[in-house]
């Protein structure tokens, strides 16, 4: 675990090839925890991190609707029974229903002739995701957390990679937590190999969110699946996002001109010319959707 700033903690663990990361905000009076990982994330790693820390949350945001976000959910709803769980209502359905999250978030492209997980991926993925859990509190964005004298979060919405997608912005000392609002030109592993693409769900949200963090002009921006940025890399990172929209726009839009406006296709194309994504890729065909909608 490490101290990015002051009261704000990051807890590293590995996710195959790649790292993932959660957020630990403590203060005076409030200690906030957001993300939870996998299913085995708790005991392999927030919990070490929260005994060694001497806290336990108050409050435990899930950022939004993914397994590697909200498996844990269970498991820290038994270790922390009174810890109220939070998330944007937009992702609600799919937080607390593990059956929802695989059909909904991670099957709705089965139709179009995507690849598509089998039952043992699927048994794995649920496995992730770790059992149903409620959730306690339903946000919008706008909210406010108090955790010291003088010290408050804002809750942000960060919509377009998943609709119900929440940040932390603390003022004090301009820190965004925006896990994964914004993602590139893909997620890398750990030796800096292109991996796993963006996902969007609404290419018009997406950008609008990227816009908004990079308004904030956070002097440290805090994701899920990258390193720490200072205020100069936070700016660079925002542009990149933004110009892979960008790109991926503009070849939806050269197909579609040309004729072409199957799915999975231009999904394999985009793969081709912004890739090749050796995992996930089929999560290309959410925000080649959106352009296609955009573009009808």
């Amino acid at each position: 675990m490490e101290e990015v700033a002051a009261g704000i903690h990051r807890i590293e663990s590995n996710l195959g090839p790649r790292f993932m990361a959660q957020y630990l905000v403590v203060g005076e009076d409030r200690t906030v925890l957001v993300d939870t990982g996998l299913a085995n994330t708790p005991d392999a790693a927030l919990i070490p991190a929260l005994d060694a820390a001497g806290v336990e949350p108050d409050l435990i945001v899930v950022s939004h609707a993914d397994l590697d976000h909200c498996g844990g959910n269970r498991r820290m709803r038994e270790r922390f029974p009174a810890a109220m769980l939070a998330c944007h209502e937009l992702d609600r359905r799919w937080i607390e229903s593990n059956a929802a999250m695989l059909a909904e978030n991670y099957m709705w492209h089965a139709p179009y002739g995507l690849d598509e997980p089998d039952a043992a991926e699927r048994s794995d993925m649920l496995a992730d995701l770790g059992g149903d859990a409620p959730v306690d509190l339903g946000l919008r964005g706008g909210e406010t957390i108090r955790i010291a004298a003088g010290r408050r979060l804002d809750v942000l919405h960060l919509p377009g990679h998943t609709l119900g997608h929440v940040g932390l912005w603390d003022p004090n000392t301009r820190v965004a937590i925006v896990i994964d609002a914004a993602l590139s030109d893909g997620i890398y592993d750990r030796a800096g190999n292109k991996l796993i693409p963006p996902r969007y769900y609404d290419a018009d949200a997406y950008r609008q969110t990227i816009r908004r963090i990079r308004a904030l002009e956070p002097e440290v921006l805090l994701t899920s699946h990258y390193a720490p940025m200072p205020g100069a890399a936070a700016r660079e990172f925002c542009d990149r996002s933004l110009a892979y929209v960008d790109a991926v726009e503009a070849i939806v839009r050269e197909a579609c001109a040309a004729g072409e406006a199957d799915l999975r296709r231009l999904t394999e194309r985009v793969n081709e010319q912004m890739g090749p994504f050796p995992e996930f890729s089929t999560e290309i065909a959410a925000g080649v959707r959106s352009h296609l909608s955009a573009a009808a």
